[in-house]
């Protein structure tokens, strides 16, 4: 992606539903052009898709933390599977090393992440877990509105 490309993208992060003719005079590019652009970044996969972000999503949550989770055996899948109906938690990653699993999850308060870790705890297959808590994000790769 050269320069141009990265300003669309940019701009699209903001917000993905701008008009083809705002994103050109934005970038000060013909309408075409802006459209070409599009095409290919979707056609080469740089571009998978677009979505939308609500209201809750913009709002910092009051307590954002990393939990590290070991799993038993093989159960890994069985443990994804079931943290993916936690609505507090927001990302699900397999590692490697002495953790298994980290989760990236968001509370309004300590008392409901306490409660949030006593549940994951809970997770048949869960043998042990650590969390941090996030104090401060001074760099995002995400959009911000």
């Amino acid at each position: 992606m050269d320069a141009l490309d990265q300003s669309l993208v940019t701009l699209l992060r903001h917000d993905c539903r701008r008009p083809v003719s705002e994103l050109a005079a934005l970038l000060k590019v013909s309408r075409a052009t802006v459209r070409a652009r599009l095409d290919r970044l979707e056609r080469d996969g740089e571009i998978i898709g677009y979505t939308v972000v609500l209201r809750a999503d913009s709002q910092p949550a009051a307590v954002r933390a990393i939990t590290l989770i070991a799993v038993e055996g093989r159960r890994t899948g069985d443990v994804i599977d079931a943290l993916k109906g936690f609505a507090e938690i927001t990302s699900v990653h397999t590692t490697v090393g002495a953790w298994d699993i980290v989760v990236e999850v968001s509370a309004g308060s300590l008392p409901e992440l306490d409660e949030l870790l006593r549940r994951v705890r809970l997770v048949p297959g869960v043998t042990t877990s650590e969390t941090h808590l996030l104090l401060a994000t001074p760099r995002s790769a995400r959009a911000r509105l």
